[in-house]
């Protein structure tokens, strides 16, 4: 039997996930860079896993896939709304009349807030020194 692999990218914050959807027993099998893990030790908070699995409960495909993930950069938190955009974005390529589903629930629009940098002259990205007149 042939494999059959769906990928999808998902960046949020400084955060890359790389996503691969393989058709398998599909209990949400989290394989973190190229590490077994069972999903709840990987992302110990009930709104990471919430938020991961959102895009497979809004399409019924919780139970058909394995996700295999390569992840860098970022807290938790970036991380999975990043595998969120993945996945979601994973699923438009394995069935593209899934595409308006995840539109319309907002998971295929990619967060592009980041950090601002520093500014020279100011204390931080816009934070200036206090203004004295003498």
């Amino acid at each position: 039997m042939s494999l059959i692999q769906y990928y999808g990218t998902g960046k949020r914050k400084t955060s890359v996930a790389r996503v691969f959807l393989r058709s398998g027993k599909g209990d949400v099998t989290l394989i973190v860079n190229k590490r077994p893990r069972p999903f709840a030790e990987y992302f110990h908070l009930d709104s990471h896993k919430y938020i991961i699995r959102q895009p497979l409960q809004l399409t019924d495909t919780e139970s058909k896939f394995d996700i295999f993930l390569r992840i860098s950069g970022g807290g938790l938190k970036g991380q999975a709304e990043a595998i969120r955009l993945g996945i979601a974005r994973a699923l438009v390529e394995f069935n593209r009349e899934l595409r308006p589903t995840l539109k319309d629930a907002g998971f295929l629009t990619r967060d592009s807030r980041i950090k601002e940098r520093k500014k020279y002259g100011l204390l931080g990205a816009r934070k200036a020194p206090q203004y004295h007149k003498r």
